[in-house]
């Protein structure tokens, strides 16, 4: 994400050439987040296990429910990510007007901004976490890091259902239940659901986001006063959740390359990695209270 700068009245004094290249540096940083090769690089779409599906890119995770009734889809990415869904999905052998509902782990551009060409063309319900829909119905004005930064906004989007901590999402014989785990975003989503695969039920987790991004103030920010809190709140949460199958908001959360490189081969479906989700989710927390004991003890 892009990174921040503040204005002070030593910027002011500072001299032109010097500012000029530091709000150049700013753009170029900014269009790098926006252009990040890997968010747009097509990814075999594959099955995951049960009646879960990847259908995103190498860099940008979507997932593909299924259902008897029709199927939720987990995440929309970019504006320009859809033809390359669209046709992860039908490559599957599922059809992508079948979407009814659309989900998301959240208010990032990289996860919602192709959010309202996907309702346009399958009339999905759209299905927000309550403090993420108002940046989701804004295009992403408001947000307390990026609510500035007009190369991070998306379509403003009608959210069709407010979701709250706890609520269950419905499709034909699939339940998945929303845990809001904030900090990220304050309506970051980490989804769950059980599965039946091979006679046996599995417990998937999708991450939203456990990450600090570049900027992110945890100590005195008075537009997300409680962001140190919510971090807190989100990794109590992620720490009681039982998980075998662990995936997230981006492929990288969960090492998505290696293990695909092994989804074909005899043995244990790789994606079953319980162990994985709590390393990943311990690394997480160790580096937010790292964060927050850097900014604390730096305001004193």
């Amino acid at each position: 994400m892009a990174t921040e700068f503040s204005s002070t009245r030593s910027d002011i004094l500072m001299d032109m050439p010097l500012r000029l290249l530091l709000v150049s540096l700013l753009f170029v940083t900014s269009l790098f987040a926006q252009n990040d090769p890997e968010y747009s690089q097509p990814f075999p779409p594959h099955h995951i296990i049960g009646n879960v599906y990847y259908v995103g890119s190498k860099g940008l995770a979507s997932y593909l429910i299924t259902t008897s009734q029709g199927h939720i889809l987990i995440n929309s990415n970019l504006k320009t990510s859809i033809p390359q869904i669209r046709a992860s999905v039908e490559k599957l052998g599922f059809r992508f007007s079948d979407i009814k509902i659309l989900l998301i782990s959240h208010a990032h551009f990289d996860h919602c901004a192709g959010s309202a060409l996907i309702k346009q063309l399958t009339g999905a319900k759209y299905m927000v976490m309550d403090a993420d829909v108002p940046e989701i119905e804004a295009g992403g004005k408001g947000n307390f890091r990026y609510g500035d930064s007009p190369d991070m906004f998306y379509p403003p989007t009608k959210v069709d259902r407010v979701l709250h901590e706890g609520d269950e999402v419905k499709l034909g014989d699939v339940v998945l239940v929303a845990h809001i785990t904030p900090g990220h975003t304050k309506g970051c989503t980490t989804w769950t659901l059980k599965v039946r695969d091979g006679g046996r039920t599995y417990d998937v987790v999708i991450v939203g986001s456990p990450n600090v991004n570049p900027g992110y103030k945890l100590v005195g920010n008075t537009k997300y006063p409680q962001i140190a809190q919510d971090y807190e709140r989100g990794f109590r949460t992620l720490k009681a959740l039982p998980c075998d199958i662990f995936l997230g908001a981006h492929g990288g959360y969960y090492d998505m390359e290696e293990k695909y490189a092994h989804l074909n081969s005899s043995g244990a479906n790789p994606f079953i990695d319980p162990a994985g989700y709590k390393s990943y989710i311990a690394d997480r927390e160790q580096a937010f209270q790292a964060e927050l004991k850097k900014q604390s003890e730096a305001t004193h």
